[in-house]
């Protein structure tokens, strides 16, 4: 690890594709409430692992805040007019207010247009700079543009979509015809601009398996999937579809539309479960027990990593490591996870 011979940027790319990469990449994620909970502290620890944060300024850390981790208990209406509500600051917050959970909104209901959200010039030139560094380049996902089982959700509210797809009511068919419509224009625009990888976002598990049953996901869901991963795939562009939960009763779909990199937990999926059904065939950025992360110890967090590197690890790739702590893990264990990743990697 203290010696590379090929960028960052074509490591991930071979991990992706089973091209023996030199190390297991990792990404870490923290949010603004794990900054300001740690602040200086937690910058000294993420200067001490410049392999992982890469290029980093002393002192940036006050000024990492998104729009939807807002002020505690602060509303926040997104651009397809959904009410978010922040019961914490610095976490993600929910939507509390669904624009069409009366079907009777639909008709004059209009998405917003992608070309107005975002400054695509910017983004442009931005990309290219990250490809002459040697990295990755993304087309983001952001909770106002890009999901889709999040926006059916996001309109409709949780506990109606999950009725509509079941009872699948005549007007079912027109929203998700809506909201691939706008996805599909919204992922277009960064494929123009070239990027090395699409990320997506949908959480369709629970602990135990799926929110929905495969039958009902493949009739409703994959078609639209299928659409927007392939657009991706002609384009040259790699999928990240990531989702929280047990998706292993689906993960042949997820191959068959187009995914190439999925974030399996731990605690739900099982390490034995992961191997099983991602092992040689699907990259898995396996996303370690957040639900120990508060209350086990450095050495527990050792062993975890060393066992996913063990059991899902190939000297031809295939396997990424994930890892976001939330503002309730302690400074020590978010170390622990620096230093077994550079250990094991």
């Amino acid at each position: 690890m203290r010696v590379r011979t090929v960028s960052e940027r074509e490591n991930y790319l071979r991990a992706l594709g089973f091209r023996h990469p030199e190390w297991i990449p990792i990404t870490f994620g923290m949010t603004p409430a794990v900054w300001a909970k740690y602040g200086a502290r937690l910058e000294e620890i993420v200067l001490r692992h410049p392999l992982i944060f890469g290029e980093y300024e002393r002192g940036s850390f006050r000024s990492r805040e998104a729009r939807l981790f807002a002020r505690e208990n602060e509303y926040v209406r997104d651009d397809w007019g959904c009410l978010w509500r922040n019961l914490q600051a610095g976490m993600l917050g929910q939507v509390v207010g669904h624009p069409l959970a009366d079907w009777r909104a639909l008709d004059p209901f209009r998405p917003p247009d992608p070309r107005e959200q975002m400054d695509w010039r910017k983004l442009k030139e931005q990309t290219e700079e990250k490809r002459c560094r040697g990295l990755l380049t993304r087309g983001t996902y952001e909770m106002t543009q890009g999901g889709f089982f999040d926006r059916l959700q996001f309109l409709r509210g949780l506990e109606n979509l999950l009725v509509d797809l079941v009872t699948e009511p005549p007007q079912l068919g027109s929203l998700i015809e809506m909201v691939l419509e706008y996805n599909m224009a919204y992922i277009r625009l960064w494929l123009e601009i070239g990027v090395d990888q699409m990320c997506f976002h949908g959480d369709l598990g629970t602990q135990k398996g799926l929110l929905i049953s495969p039958a009902t996901f493949r009739k409703h869901l994959k078609p639209a999937y299928r659409e927007m991963f392939s657009a991706c795939r002609r384009a040259g562009a790699h999928v990240w579809y990531s989702s929280d939960g047990c998706l292993l009763e689906i993960v042949d779909d997820l191959i068959e539309c187009g995914v190439t990199l999925h974030d399996p937990q731990v605690r739900a999926n099982t390490l034995e479960g992961i191997a099983r059904a991602y092992k040689g065939r699907l990259c898995a950025l396996v996303d370690i027990d957040e639900q120990m992360l508060p209350f086990c110890s450095p050495q527990d967090i050792h062993d975890q990593i060393g066992e996913v590197v063990r059991m899902l690890g190939a000297p031809e790739g295939g396997l990424m490591i994930y890892a976001e702590p939330s503002h309730d893990v302690p400074l020590e264990n978010i170390e622990a996870l620096c230093a077994a990743w550079e250990e094991f990697a």
